[in-house]
């Protein structure tokens, strides 16, 4: 049974610490809960030995014939921080042990995650991005806080993300993936663009954006720095990233290369509409009395994913792109996808033939994996994160 140390430090989001002790408890982990004296104001110790069935402490003098400051590191397969304030991240990141948390933090052998949650100018601050940045050095992983509603009346960066997220996140990092994405920024582009017609009306694709997301999901779990670029994306935001929502290929275009201008790899997963009305119309198009349609012409939208490649320097970043495919009387799904990769000039394509709605909306995917230097790696049907960690294979040794 795997032995997880939740910590929990002194911030208002202490509360939703108790709803990840459920989902780890729930799935048959065993959970210590580590508190600081602060954190104690926020939820009770109660709280804590009832959700997980165990002695509670805060300090390294309680329960000293255990040697409890010691033990609960040394025995734990995950540390997992959250919230992690700007106090506990300082503490980490210069070896403080002055509580029975940052002891265990200093003698556990294990993965450890901190998911930070603090008002916006204190995330922000250099002393606490420099904490993070040498907490991240280390192999640590540090979830990126999501923005949105904080303490009072105040919004920003520094929401604790959703506690169902963090807890995909931690399973990842379970399983035992490298930290090979330590200190490297990743770009990642999911769902799909809408091209309007007239204020209700647009073209668009069936896109969901699940396999963007679990690519997001995956580099979070491989301690990358992650930007997520998402396009009409329904699903709950991944753990752990800076995510910008666009509408549009304009807008995913203008942000793409926002993003990318300091990215060390850049996965282009959205589904960019190819073309878009010539014209858009400031009201709703009327059904006319002699039943015919309107004429509508379309334009070609830009190829993000040729732009992003032609304004890159040297090899940086590695550009991986995703190719939905469907064979024809004129060549296979393959054919087209090798066109299309000596065409785009990207570094990986990822091939995906969504004949007969395969693909789309799914939980599972299979893909063929091209690469400029003439690999082909066959992915066969499984979960969406299971293809995320083979293109992010494929992309370290790009990388390297």
């Amino acid at each position: 049974m795997t032995e997880i140390v939740l910590g929990v430090s002194g911030g208002i989001a202490s509360y939703k610490a108790a709803e990840l002790l459920r989902l780890f408890t729930e799935s048959g982990h065993r959970v210590r809960v580590v508190p600081t004296a602060s954190s104690l104001h926020f939820v009770g110790a109660a709280t804590w030995e009832a959700l997980s069935g165990r002695p509670v402490q805060s300090g390294v003098f309680e329960h000293v014939d255990e040697v409890a400051h010691v033990r609960i590191g040394q025995s734990a397969d995950l540390v997992l921080v959250a919230p992690a304030t700007a106090n506990i991240l300082a503490k980490a990141a210069h070896g403080l042990a002055d509580d029975l948390l940052t002891n265990t933090l200093l003698t556990a052998r294990c993965p450890v995650i901190f998911a930070p949650a603090m008002h916006t100018e204190m995330w922000e601050h250099d002393a606490t991005q420099a904490n993070v940045e040498i907490l991240r050095s280390r192999g640590h992983v540090v979830i990126e806080p999501a923005v949105g509603r904080l303490t009072g009346t105040d919004s920003g960066k520094g929401r604790l993300p959703a506690p169902a997220e963090i807890f995909a996140a931690a399973l990842q990092v379970l399983e035992g993936r490298p930290q090979d994405l330590a200190g490297k920024h990743v770009v990642i582009s999911a769902g799909g663009t809408r091209e309007f017609l007239d204020p209700v009306r647009f073209i668009g694709n069936r896109s969901s954006g699940r396999q963007g997301y679990a690519l997001a999901e995956a580099a979070v779990a491989r301690g990358a720095r992650v930007s997520v670029v998402a396009a009409n994306v329904s699903l709950p935001d991944p753990a752990g990233v800076d995510l910008v929502p666009v509408v549009s290929t304009e807008d995913l275009r203008q942000q793409m290369h926002l993003a990318a201008a300091d990215a060390d790899a850049v996965v282009m997963a959205a589904a960019p509409a190819d073309f878009r009305p010539a014209e858009w119309v400031d009201s709703k198009i009327k059904k006319t009395a002699d039943g015919l349609a309107p004429d509508i012409r379309l334009v070609e939208n830009p190829d993000i994913l040729v732009e992003l490649v032609k304004a890159r320097t040297s090899k940086r970043p590695v550009i991986v792109g995703f190719a939905a495919e469907t064979g024809d009387a004129h060549a296979s799904v393959i054919e087209h996808a090798r066109a299309k990769l000596a065409r785009k000039g990207c570094d990986l394509l990822v091939v995906n033939d969504v004949s007969a709605g395969k693909v789309f909306g799914q939980d599972d995917n299979e893909a063929v994996i091209l690469g400029a230097d003439g690999t082909v790696d066959e992915i066969s049907h499984g979960p969406k994160i299971q293809l995320a960690h083979v293109i992010w294979d494929a992309v370290v040794q790009r990388l390297d």
